[in-house]
């Protein structure tokens, strides 16, 4: 459970809305093999085991693998295999393809950073560690048709890691049907403070159904893993109660009464309720764990400003979808969060790894009710720039070039498929 595996259902179940026969290998949710279809898409489930690096982490089994994809390439003959990662699965499949003659498309969503808590790499290590990863992550992307990667910012960073290719910035995409803002119906139609007040009433109602305390809100949806780095948000809540907890740490930055919510789950989540209790907020720090998926839209049209903290996202489909819902954010100033992040438009930037920063700027959104619509409406117009849409029509192109540029290379050789 990550942005690159939602990232992969939409692709696939958009893809086969527009009418492509699109199938999906991966592994097994269950450990057992087998072969189901959803949305109009074939899962090809690859015998598993659970990974000792991440409770939602699956690992295919090699033994197999090659012959499994060999006789699914000759019976499928696809135009294009497209490759979320370069680890077990994606590389095979990569150099399957390759054997068959089939172009092969990546999209890299990769970091090093997102393996090192769950990999228990000690930090010394970390240095010499990444370096090996973009070593191997270069090696592996340097024999594909195409690669793509979600943001300018995170094709800059495969240049910077000594990768020679071009690589074509294609945003994740956000569906702006599913996620949108709260109406503007209700008592309070119409505008200026009138709509304010119609939306505020639906985040309470909202808010009741879910049961979460109707108070100003933050919010932050994702992993609750070391990367996430959600401790800086929970001590935002502490700062801006002027609490002081176990650091002994007070300001008055403002925001009274705002409260933290917290929907995901992952390794840290026992870590921070109890820092929440430390810092004297765990009456303020709501955690949903995994919320279904009819339930999140909802999650987000309940919050007053989403937050994140995490300094290793080349996108975030999280930020997309709150932007998308009307949210104002406010983001570490890290990454590819700054693509998503006008200042003082539809939100702010903070430091990386001040609390107090980040706790200042949320409380200049959300003091207002006017300036928390404002912002939120520009959010919303941000995000129309990465309609899902635009995105499956531009992976569509990109298949449809190195399909044909495969076959035209085999006629010239004489290899063609036909």
């Amino acid at each position: 459970m990550n942005g690159a595996a939602y990232f992969t259902a939409r692709l696939a179940r958009g893809l086969a809305e527009r009418g492509a026969d699109v199938h999906v290998l991966c592994p097994s949710a269950s450990g057992r093999p087998h072969v189901v279809e959803r949305d109009g898409v074939v899962e090809h489930r690859l015998r598993s085991m659970p990974s000792l690096a991440h409770e939602s982490v699956s690992l295919a089994l090699p033994p197999g693998v090659r012959g499994h994809l060999n006789r699914l390439l000759d019976r499928l003959r696809p135009d294009a295999v497209h490759i979320q990662n370069h680890f077990l699965v994606g590389r095979m499949l990569a150099n399957a393809a390759h054997t068959h003659g089939v172009p092969v498309v990546a999209t890299n969503h990769f970091m090093p950073e997102n393996l090192f808590d769950h990999m228990r790499i000690p930090e010394p290590l970390r240095p010499h560690m990444a370096g090996l990863a973009w070593w191997d992550l270069g090696r592996v992307l340097s024999r594909v048709e195409h690669v793509t990667t979600p943001t300018p910012a995170a094709a800059g960073l495969l240049v910077e890691q000594g990768f020679a290719r071009p690589v074509e910035p294609v945003s994740c995409g956000i569906d702006l049907v599913r996620f949108r803002p709260v109406s503007e119906g209700g008592p309070g139609r119409g505008s200026g403070s009138e709509t304010g007040s119609g939306q505020a009433e639906e985040r309470r109602r909202i808010r009741a159904r879910l049961g979460i305390p109707d108070r100003r809100t933050m919010l932050f949806v994702g992993r609750l893993d070391e990367e996430k780095r959600t401790d800086e948000l929970i001590r935002a809540v502490a700062l801006s109660h002027g609490s002081s907890g176990s650091s002994g740490s007070v300001s008055s930055s403002g925001a009274p009464g705002i409260q933290l919510l917290l929907a995901g789950h992952g390794a840290h989540r026992g870590r921070l309720a109890e820092l929440a209790r430390a810092e004297g907020v765990a009456d303020r720090v709501v955690f949903l764990g995994f919320v279904a998926h009819e339930d999140l839209p909802d999650v987000y049209r309940c919050a007053d400003v989403f937050t994140i903290a995490g300094i290793a996202e080349l996108q975030s489909i999280a930020t997309l979808e709150a932007m998308a819902s009307g949210l104002p954010v406010v983001a570490a100033d890290a990454m590819a969060l700054p693509h998503l992040v006008e200042e003082g438009r539809n939100g702010y930037l903070y430091p990386p790894g001040d609390p107090a920063a980040l706790a200042a700027r949320v409380a200049s959104v959300v003091s207002e009710e006017a300036v928390r619509a404002r912002m939120g409406a520009h959010s919303r117009s941000m995000a129309s720039g990465h309609r899902l849409e635009d995105s499956l029509k531009r992976f569509e192109q990109i298949y449809r070039d190195v399909s044909v540029g495969a076959r035209t290379s085999g006629a010239q050789v004489g290899t063609g498929r036909g």
